[in-house]
């Protein structure tokens, strides 16, 4: 040990290989731990000391020590993503080649707010994100090389935010700015669109009274009638309509919105269209699955996240548009300390014009580690297995008279419900949950309970997904 309080390069080698062996015998074990965490509010705090240490634990064995206490006190909170038995929500995987690359990324500690502050993490993410929409077949509007372009935001939220704030400035000719949406604007989703939007709509100051929902068809699609309409009633009334937000994919039940149709009504009535494929847009990386994303180059913006179905640990929401002059408009403010001659010159792009924070880390490593180690094949194939463990599910509950689907599942989720009442169903989920074996989530479909069987975890094989339906059914 030194003097000196830091840790020195070769106390970090020691220590980083301490953690690394630690995290692949975690990802090696994980089947060995309950899915969902069994503590109760407040045990892990409980067990940890009430104040921080006045001298530091700066010895050999100091990741021994830490490892230690992740075993006995974190783990036991832990509710396990990377399961293979994990199918609550979406998938989140977190694979080897994406977490070297955040490792590099958090190594090199870079701040890529500005071009000149580390231009190898702007032109590598500019790259990666020209890999990406090659990748999933977009439009080449949301190419860097014409008026669109792509950046890694944190999360849809963030995505949906600035698509908002984007359809304003471009709605208010940039008004907005200066004088504040003031009830004047207005922004449609669906019944089944994320909570995001509404939080991003009244982030941005249009209000909550602006926000039209509207209804969804027998298939929980976006009624597109219904849209004209609410469109042409808010025209009338003197309102400008600003935004629509389309989903690929919905969080519920994976429900698709007719893009095209949407898309042809918003270019009609000059309207921005957002389209929201935080899960499915992975789906488009496979040919035969891009009828999901028809109409797409209709749209003003788009996004799907890294860290759902792409492999990449999180956050990595991959978000395009190919109007980046209204998006710039929006977000750009450059203070006296940031200005610089690369900037001026506008032969560079900085990406804090893109979203909402200043500050952003060097995240295009992630997901150029996970393309390069991967490949366009072993992606799609990641993809093309949850789909076919999926329908293998529906089979077995379609087999089951005791069950049905309630939805369609055309990409790697499957919705069911036991057959009767909703009672039935809550206490079915809460054993199964309660017993660690598996995890699922609920919605509800039409008004009922349902439950939710997302498959994506790269390590979720066929034998994981019989297992799961012996244990479902045993517990009926």
């Amino acid at each position: 040990m030194t003097d000196s309080p830091h840790m020195t390069p070769e106390e970090f080698r020691a220590h980083g290989h301490t953690v690394v062996d630690w995290i692949a015998d975690y990802w090696a074990g994980v089947e060995k731990y309950p899915v969902l965490s069994q503590v109760s509010p407040g045990e892990i705090a409980a067990r940890l000391p009430a104040h921080p240490p006045e001298q530091g634990e700066r010895s050999a064995d100091f990741s021994k020590n830490m490892l230690a206490d992740l075993d006995e006190i974190v783990l036991p909170g832990i509710t396990h993503w990377q399961h293979p038995q994990f199918y609550a929500y979406f998938p989140a995987p977190t694979t080897g080649p994406s977490v070297l690359g955040d490792m590099l990324s958090a190594g090199l500690g870079v701040q890529g707010m500005l071009w000149a502050t580390s231009p190898a993490c702007t032109e590598v993410e500019t790259r990666v994100m020209d890999w990406m929409a090659e990748l999933l077949g977009l439009p080449a509007a949301y190419r860097s090389t014409s008026a669109g372009g792509g950046v890694i935001q944190d999360s849809a939220s963030s995505a949906a935010l600035v698509a908002v704030v984007a359809a304003l400035h471009r709605a208010s000719g940039g008004q907005v700015r200066e004088r504040g949406a003031n009830g004047r604007f207005t922004v449609y989703t669906s019944t089944e669109t994320h909570s995001s939007v509404e939080k991003a709509v009244n982030m941005a100051g249009v209000g909550s009274a602006q926000l039209r929902v509207i209804e969804v068809d027998d298939k929980l699609r976006m009624r597109t009638d219904k849209l004209a309409e609410a469109i042409a009633a808010d025209k009338a009334a003197g309102l400008t309509p600003a935004l629509v937000v389309a989903t690929i994919g919905t969080t519920s039940t994976t429900a698709v919105d007719p893009v095209r149709v949407i898309g042809e009504l918003c270019q009609a009535n000059n309207i921005w269209l957002h389209i929201d494929a935080a899960y499915a847009g992975a789906a488009a990386l496979c040919p035969e699955l891009r009828d999901s994303h028809d109409g797409v180059e209709l749209a003003d913006s788009y996004c799907t996240d890294g860290h759902k179905w792409l492999l990449t640990n999180f956050d990595c929401d991959i978000f395009f548009t190919s109007d980046r002059a209204a998006l710039i408009g929006a977000l750009s403010v450059l203070p006296e300390y940031l200005r610089n001659t690369a900037t001026e010159s506008d032969a560079v792009i900085d990406y804090r014009d893109w979203h909402a924070p200043l500050g952003r880390r060097f995240r295009s490593l992630k997901l150029w580690s996970v393309i390069r180690w991967y490949g366009a094949e072993g992606m799609r194939a990641h993809v093309r297995s949850g789909v076919a463990l999926a329908e293998y599910f529906a089979g077995l509950v379609e087999a089951d008279d005791r069950f049905e689907i309630v939805t369609d599942h055309q990409f790697s989720l499957v919705c069911f419900r036991l057959r009767g009442e909703d009672a039935a169903n809550e206490e079915l989920l809460s054993t199964l949950n309660a017993a660690g074996e598996l995890y699922l989530t609920h919605t509800r479909v039409r008004g009922a309970y349902t439950l939710r069987f997302a498959i994506g975890a790269p390590q979720t094989t066929r034998a994981h997904v019989t297992a799961a339906w012996a244990t479902i059914q045993a517990a009926v």
